[in-house]
């Protein structure tokens, strides 16, 4: 893999990381945190669809570099 993929990889194994955690705390008895904790199913799958957006763009771009790449060794 290459470095830009690696680190957009570990990114997003970070961020998914992140929300479990606070997935996992909301899940917490009630006396133990506020009234806003937590993350909705909302939020989730907006950070979700986030995620999917960085990757089709990081797809379309490596897309073209490679075609780009090829159509200059023909």
């Amino acid at each position: 893999m290459t470095p830009v993929l690696l680190t957009v990889a570990r990114a997003h194994a970070q961020v998914l990381a992140h929300a479990l955690r606070v997935r996992r705390s909301a899940r917490s008895p009630v006396g133990t945190r506020g009234k806003d904790a937590g993350v909705s199913t909302l939020e989730m799958v907006i950070i979700a669809l986030g995620l999917m957006a960085i990757a089709a763009l990081l797809v379309a771009g490596l897309t073209a570099a490679v075609r780009s790449r090829v159509n200059q060794l023909q």
